[in-house]
């Protein structure tokens, strides 16, 4: 787990890093663009259709997905009870529901599982993301946004889905999983190749992400609740569901970890696209993924 961190936390503060100085004049939204639309559009893909189709599929497919679905609302359901008891409405609601509710369970989650627990764990952090958290996010997560943003958008939830392309390499690797196909050697061997530029490039386009923002300590009365929702509340309720369900240690212990991950990066672009508070949500995320390099450690120590 330790390793795991240190490797990740590496590649995040090298992001981190190029977007303050800016090495050779390169502006860092525009890497990050262009990194974020290489791994959502080609390299993605090649990994969810390879884990997939070499993944045993079964109920524990559908527990997960229960389980990505609770840790979802569940977040979703605490921070409106805190935040509406506080008087919070219109943008900064929906910004913290935003927050609490998904996690960076693929950019961060699918690494962190991977080095703690094996390559195994890939599956794992993949089917919570795609079977459950992304499906929740491009329905119910934009009809939060847009109910709560200062701009509304009608927005077809299965128009949405199919601009997903990891979604459909989930659905090809799931129904040549189910059909028995063989995956052949030399397309393995490419699907790997593919597949190894996912995790590094996805740590570097998170810490180009990641950004600072001026007026931090006004807003630590809001963020902070969100960061324990986010990386204490949602997985400790998981935990009591995997234990519920009946999940292997393993299993268990990856679910946990993927539930605690911090808030995810790409509500930085719902946040802007609907009229949230985008720097808000900025600091969220800062802050919990700071916080996560702490939290996960323990996790991982108290299911071991």
């Amino acid at each position: 787990m330790y390793q795991a961190i240190g490797s990740a936390a590496f590649l995040i503060v090298s992001g981190v890093l190029w977007r303050l100085f800016r090495p050779l004049g390169s502006d860092a939204d525009q890497m990050r663009l262009a990194l974020t639309s290489l791994v959502y559009v080609f390299l993605l893909p090649a990994l969810v259709l390879l884990v997939l189709w070499r993944a045993p599929l079964g109920m524990d497919a559908v527990r997960l997905a229960l389980i990505s679905a609770s840790c979802i609302v569940a977040g979703l359901v605490l921070s409106w009870i805190w935040f509406r008891g506080r008087g919070a409405a219109g943008r900064t609601l929906g910004t913290v529901l935003l927050a609490a509710g998904w996690g960076n369970f693929t950019y961060l989650g699918l690494p962190v599982l991977e080095g703690a627990l094996g390559p195994w764990a890939r599956a794992v952090a993949i089917q919570f993301d795609l079977f459950a958290a992304t499906p929740l996010l491009l329905s119910l997560g934009i009809i939060l946004a847009s109910r709560y943003g200062t701009r509304e958008a009608s927005v077809s939830v299965l128009r949405e889905l199919l601009k997903v392309p990891p979604i459909w390499a989930a659905l090809a690797g799931v129904v040549l999983n189910y059909l028995r196909v063989p995956l052949g050697r030399w397309l393995e061997q490419l699907l790997e190749m593919l597949a190894a530029g996912v995790v590094p490039l996805m740590l570097f386009s998170t810490g180009l992400a990641l950004r600072w923002v001026t007026g931090w300590r006004k807003r630590l009365a809001i963020v902070l609740p969100v960061v324990t929702i986010r990386l204490l509340l949602a997985p400790s309720l998981v935990l009591l569901l995997a234990i519920g369900l009946g999940l292997g240690k393993d299993l268990r212990t990856a679910v946990v970890l993927e539930a605690a991950m911090p808030s995810m990066v790409l509500g930085l672009v719902i946040c802007d696209r609907f009229g949230l508070e985008t720097s808000l949500y900025a600091e969220i995320v800062v802050i919990s993924t700071a916080i996560a390099a702490l939290t996960l450690p323990f996790w991982f120590l108290l299911l071991s």
